[in-house]
């Protein structure tokens, strides 16, 4: 299969600027770049689209460039956008640049002949005088092509505010495609579909000042079945790539929890599995739902390739015990991040010396009002110490605690408090 082909199975190709795209990648080496703007610390999930489509390219002898917006990060695209970005401070651009270089690298080969490379589009931009820019650049493209790109017609048409500084920002895009063509050779830029108008601007600038074509392909903006943006959790969080902002068992929760109406085309997106893996996972979906099999294999390679065999491993072992008597058997660090958002309440260890009574510990924990109210729970079944069913006549000793400091109280399924116990703590 042509790559071109792999890539529209896929569902990574929305919009093409030339049929000839497709020969082009087929018999010729291509040069071809994305963008990314340091407009945060991390990229998001949003963002793995450009970086996996690049990793096919490159897997199928294709030269990645991985542009950096050190310049065009200091305006802010307003492709998609409806209101002005705040702009960032030089120090913010650089670095979040350097969280964000780190995290790219990850995906991409930078040996051999077709070695990614990674370049910052403030080399360039920041030689240019304002005049020199408006002479070699704004020359040659038009207001009122300009005015017909999504990114500026659709902020006009609601009547929000779009400020010359925004304007701009496809005239900076446009030039860095027609530098990395000069520099570089680069013939295609790839990105989401909301760059559309940002690509076929730098094609114009490159057709008009160097006679040669130039191609561009669009990425799908995701989303789910429903119609929901890819890339938030149901809390409305963003998913991040960086683990101080998402950790790896959130990560991973996220893809595990993955619809059964989605998951295929997320395969697809997602992992560089094969058409036979991935119609095996679909053939499981459609047979045993319940074994969620396509899900696992997707959060658990996912994971992986964002943060690593290890996080991935502890986070899918974290998944698959949480609610069993294995829970000791996952590493202290996953552990707390698992329970990161379970009440928690701490208490002095000397109460373990002669054993606490689980009314105690219920109470203690806010599981319940009263020792009738917490005999009850316990006789009728709905407590769990470490997720082992408690018994009425048992008590909490030491060699309960989990890390020696941390005991798991579950009532019934879904109400579940941390004990943390501390040699100095006071009640």
């Amino acid at each position: 299969m042509s790559i071109y082909k792999e890539l529209e199975w896929r569902g990574f190709i929305k919009q093409r600027t030339s049929p000839n795209i497709e020969s082009l990648l087929s018999h010729q080496r291509v040069t071809c770049y994305s963008g990314f703007d340091p407009t945060a610390r991390s990229l998001q999930v949003g963002n793995l689209v450009p970086l996996l489509a690049l990793r096919h390219l490159q897997k199928a002898g294709h030269t990645p460039i991985l542009l950096m917006g050190g310049a065009t990060g200091m305006i802010g695209d307003p492709s998609g956008k409806g209101e002005e970005r705040q702009l960032l401070t030089p120090e913010m651009v650089r670095e979040n640049l350097g969280h964000i270089r780190s995290q790219m690298e990850r995906f991409f080969s930078f040996d051999g002949d077709n070695a990614a490379v990674v370049v910052n589009n403030i080399d360039w931009t920041a030689k240019f005088s304002y005049l020199d820019f408006l002479r070699e650049t704004g020359k040659h493209l038009t207001v009122k092509d300009m005015l017909e790109k999504d990114s500026a017609k659709s902020r006009l048409e609601r009547e929000q505010s779009l400020s010359y500084t925004e304007f701009s920002y496809m005239l900076l895009q446009a030039h860095d495609f027609l530098h990395l063509f000069d520099e570089r050779g680069c013939v295609l830029q790839v990105g989401g579909n909301d760059q559309w108008g940002n690509i076929t601007l730098g094609i114009d600038l490159i057709r008009k000042l160097r006679g040669k074509e130039a191609f561009g392909l669009t990425f799908p903006l995701l989303t789910t079945a429903a119609g929901e943006k890819v890339g938030k959790s149901a809390a409305g969080e963003k998913i991040w790539l960086d683990a101080a902002l998402t950790t790896p068992y959130k990560f991973y929760q996220y893809f595990v929890n993955t619809k059964d109406a989605d998951v295929v085309a997320y395969l697809k997106i997602f992992t560089f599995l094969s058409r036979e893996e991935i119609t095996r996972l679909e053939e499981s979906t459609a047979k045993e739902p319940e074994q969620r099999l396509a899900q696992k294999t997707l959060a658990r390679g996912i994971t992986a390739l964002v943060h690593g065999q290890d996080a991935a491993g502890a986070a899918a072992k974290a998944s698959e015990v949480i609610f069993s008597e294995e829970i000791r058997s996952i590493p202290e660090p996953v552990f707390c991040e698992v329970f990161a958002d379970a009440p928690t309440k701490t208490l002095p260890a000397a109460t373990l010396t002669q054993g606490l009574a689980l009314a105690d510990a219920l109470i203690s924990a806010g599981l319940a009002k009263s020792r009738n109210e917490a005999r009850r729970v316990v006789e009728q079944g709905g407590l769990y110490i470490n997720n082992r069913k408690a018994t009425a006549d048992c008590k909490i000793t030491a060699a309960d605690l989990i890390f020696d400091r941390w005991l798991l109280l579950r009532k019934g399924k879904r109400e579940t408090c941390l004990l943390r116990f501390e040699p100095d703590a006071s009640i």
